[in-house]
């Protein structure tokens, strides 16, 4: 048993105040959600404007650059901006390579379909990723698992984080197949972060309306199987 001297501070009284705190970490608020989508956004209105794929891809890399030095000289967090930048590369590259302008979206794809793949996983094998996620604050990455309170909230927020990756999968993949530049754009602006803001709001609503006790983690038995 974990002496209760080496416990950390958990100052929130119910699992869903401890879940929120690490959310609003994870999301980085509303000006890292819309810095994130600013590659996409600058690029799809350019292509569908000029038709031309390196003056996009430019023009999207440049703004992203110059919100990443904004970061950089307000000392703020630069981590969405780093990966909105990392995104974009990765974007120019696969284009680079077959000259298509639907290559652009093809790694975003890529990624959500992963992306997914993974969250059901992790709730699958008993590790629900959000769970993984606030291990940090109520002691490590495994005592969480002892409170049954909040392996079930975490399985439920898990597979609510998963379900925009899977919708864009099955909404942009057919208009990737078919080439349909304009509409690919659009979808990918619209099912950015306005899907990921709603997906917050359900996460949010799921935990305003419960109000799960976090027990002692340290003298609940580990559970017999995920």
């Amino acid at each position: 048993m974990t002496d209760p001297a080496e416990r950390p501070d958990v100052s929130a009284a119910t699992v869903e105040q401890v879940v929120r705190q690490r959310l609003a970490e994870a999301f980085g608020g509303a000006r890292g959600i819309i810095e994130a989508a600013v590659p996409t956004i600058a690029f799809t209105v350019c292509y569908l404007t000029t038709r031309e794929l390196t003056l996009s891809l430019i023009i999207a890399s440049s703004l992203t650059a110059v919100l990443l030095i904004a970061r950089i000289v307000q000392r703020s967090n630069p981590q969405f901006v780093i990966n909105a930048l990392v995104g974009i590369g990765i974007a120019a590259l696969f284009a680079s390579r077959t000259g298509e302008a639907r290559d652009v979206f093809l790694p975003g794809i890529i990624y959500n379909a992963g992306y997914a793949v993974v969250l059901i996983a992790t709730v699958v094998i008993g590790w629900p990723a959000i769970g993984v996620m606030i291990g940090a604050l109520v002691g490590d990455l495994s005592r969480w698992r002892r409170d049954p309170g909040m392996r079930r909230l975490c399985n439920r927020l898990t597979l609510i984080f998963a379900l925009p990756c899977i919708l864009r999968v099955v909404v942009q993949y057919p208009l990737y197949a078919a080439d349909q530049i304009g509409w690919l754009g659009t979808s990918k602006i619209v099912m950015g972060w306005p899907l990921q803001i709603a997906t917050l709001a359900a996460m949010v609503w799921l935990l305003s309306r419960n109000s799960t006790p976090v027990t002692d983690l340290g003298d609940v038995d580990e559970p017999e199987q995920a």
